[in-house]
């Protein structure tokens, strides 16, 4: 089974919320430009570019970066990394999104693809006017959303008359030169059978390998019911930390998870649960990296770590999103030392 390793851009300045010091990770253009620039030429097939207006990692005091301007950013200055970049339906227009995909389309054929996300923090909402349903409309509202952008990159001109959204004999040109990729993400059972429903992709949150063969068998069987077809592609999260020792390994593992109820992000962490359905509770050690990062448990040598990929790519995951601190330096040694333990036909981005 092949799987592409990816990467996850720390919009928000670092991945550790119990860490205040990350190094040279920093929520500035000149970080990710770096990051993004040594993952492009390492081989690193896709980096999801979360939409987050507040911090939820370093406290909402913190400074984050704006997803959509930052990908058009990456896009420039790299030659062949998709970017997979988040977007929550209640803050943005279809139609204009659909222009924004388009025109990102032209500095970069075929590397743009989306993460619809249903929202889960209501502060943010709040703060910044968004559009914030009860949790099952907000499914429906993200259906809506993505019918109307492949009807604009399929059609001209188009009109949809929805729930949500209302347009007529609208005209987005040009049309993106290969259809984006559209990955989503949702536990609940009305997440689930609407993602099935609108996505391409299904992205979860990091999970043990007997969770990640679930939901793999649960996605695809409803994809087949509704489309006569399996879900194109899975990914999945994962904080990676790789030493020369186990030893050495478990003790990061250790520093990084020592949760402080008093840390600025920890009050962005009791909203999630509270605005999610999650199928499992979240421990307040798994908060410490967010979306579950640790549950695959990618700790260890390089060896261990490279069994345990190839595990999860036989278990149905197909990109492998990356987590680690600081970014720069541990994409390198996984490069380095990961990818030649992963089978090179798995790996189409060093092929290229």
């Amino acid at each position: 089974m092949g799987i592409n390793l990816g990467y996850w851009t720390p919009v928000y300045g670092g991945f550790l919320r119990n860490v205040t010091d990350e190094g040279r990770m920093a929520a500035t253009w000149d970080y990710i430009r770096e990051v993004s620039v040594k993952a492009d030429r390492l081989g690193f097939h896709t980096t999801l570019v979360p939409e987050l207006y507040l911090n939820d990692r370093k406290g909402i005091d913190a400074p984050s970066l704006e997803a959509w301007s930052l990908s058009a950013a990456i896009l420039a200055v790299t030659d062949h990394l998709r970017v997979m970049t988040a977007v929550r339906p209640g803050f943005h227009l279809p139609a204009v999104l659909a222009k924004t995909v388009s025109t990102l389309d032209t500095v970069a054929p075929g590397r743009i693809a989306l993460n619809v996300v249903a929202a889960w923090w209501a502060e943010e909402a709040r703060q910044f006017g968004g559009n914030f349903p009860a949790h099952d409309a907000r499914y429906t509202q993200a259906k809506e959303f993505v019918e109307v952008l492949n009807g604009l990159w399929e059609r001209t001109p188009f009109s949809f008359a929805g729930d949500h959204y209302e347009f007529e004999d609208t005209i987005v040109e040009p049309k993106p030169s290969t259809h984006p990729v559209v990955f989503a993400g949702g536990e609940s059972e009305a997440g689930r059978e609407a993602i099935a429903d609108f996505a391409d992709a299904y992205v979860m949150h990091g999970g043990t390998l007997d969770e990640v063969r679930d939901n793999v068998a649960d996605m695809n069987a409803r994809s087949d019911r509704l489309h006569g077809r399996p879900v194109s592609e899975f990914g999945m999260p994962a904080y990676v930390i790789v030493r020369d020792t186990e030893a050495e390994a478990r003790r990061e593992l250790d520093r990084i998870t020592t949760v402080d109820p008093a840390s600025p992000g920890y009050a962005s962490f009791e909203q999630f649960r509270e605005n999610s359905q999650l199928s499992l509770e979240v421990s307040r050690r798994e908060y410490s990296v967010g979306t579950r990062g640790l549950r695959p448990d990618l700790v260890g040598t390089a060896e261990q770590v490279a069994e345990r990929i190839n595990a999860y790519a036989e278990a149905g995951i197909t990109l492998l999103l990356i987590q680690a601190s600081p970014l720069d330096e541990e994409l390198e040694r996984i490069a380095e030392q990961v990818f030649p333990l992963v089978p090179q036909d798995a790996l189409t981005s060093a092929l290229r």
